[in-house]
């Protein structure tokens, strides 16, 4: 079977379509960042879609600050051929992550948009392109590359796949995206914590020594730190050093 007789796309070991979203799961549990988990989806990609004669190299471009950048690829073909576009500003993968819709060029040769890079493109061997932009909700801008170097190499049958398997990585990639987000929220929450207890320590130091209350043991604070031009909890730290000895203050929380 080829991409482009349009047959139903089976995995190589005869599994369907269906298990792809068991897989795209068992990687967000097992890429230890972003990064890896694009890598991995689009090694994955390559992999479910070349067929004998038609080679699919994939790649995943994300849109940082209005600029594109190629962040992961099944091969250094893909990734060349990611940065290729990225380095013309325009291609048919940025068009597709711009507009938010999936963009196929069935003759490469033949494309009259992005003239440069069409002609730079035919000449790394790409016939055929597919692009597929990643619906993240607002988390984020991606698209998954697609790149064939047959004409034709990717049916009507072939997009409806490609679509709906964007749609499962998608979806797993939102929520890698929010684990991350609310791990990083964790570590702020936690860091604030560790300040407002050192604070808190200091405060209580400062009351003892100078038999006063609360708020004007923060109020001394207050005022060596605006004096010293450093941060409160800097100013804590110090007393506490002061007192007890310790370079290195700890507070403990339950997870």
């Amino acid at each position: 079977m080829t991409a482009g007789e349009g047959q139903p796309f089976q995995e190589p070991d005869g599994q369907p379509l269906e298990d792809v979203e068991q897989s795209l799961q068992q990687l967000v549990l097992e890429s230890p960042d972003i990064k890896g988990f694009l890598t991995e989806l689009a090694i994955l990609a390559s992999s479910r879609l070349s067929t004998p004669g038609n080679s699919i190299h994939s790649g995943v471009t994300v849109m940082r600050h209005k600029r594109p950048k190629a962040v992961a690829a099944s091969d250094a073909a893909a990734k060349a051929l990611d940065e290729l576009q990225n380095g013309f500003g325009q291609g048919p993968c940025l068009t597709a992550l711009r507009q938010g819709t999936t963009l196929l060029v069935p003759e490469l040769a033949a494309e009259t948009r992005w003239g440069p890079y069409a002609r730079a493109a035919a000449g790394h061997g790409v016939s055929s392109i597919l692009a597929v932009p990643l619906d993240l909700a607002g988390d984020a801008e991606a698209v998954l590359n697609l790149y064939s170097g047959r004409s034709n190499g990717f049916s009507a049958e072939d997009i409806a796949t490609v679509e709906a398997f964007a749609a499962q990585a998608a979806s797993s990639l939102r929520l890698i995206l929010r684990i991350s987000q609310l791990s990083e929220a964790r570590d702020d929450l936690a860091a604030a914590m560790q300040s407002r207890t050192v604070i808190d320590m200091a405060v209580g130091a400062v009351m003892a020594q100078n038999r006063c209350d609360r708020e004007t043991a923060f109020s001394i604070l207050t005022r060596a730190s605006n004096t010293r031009n450093i941060k409160l909890r800097e100013v804590a730290r110090t007393v506490i050093t002061s007192i007890s000895g310790e370079q290195k203050i700890t507070a403990y929380f339950e997870e």
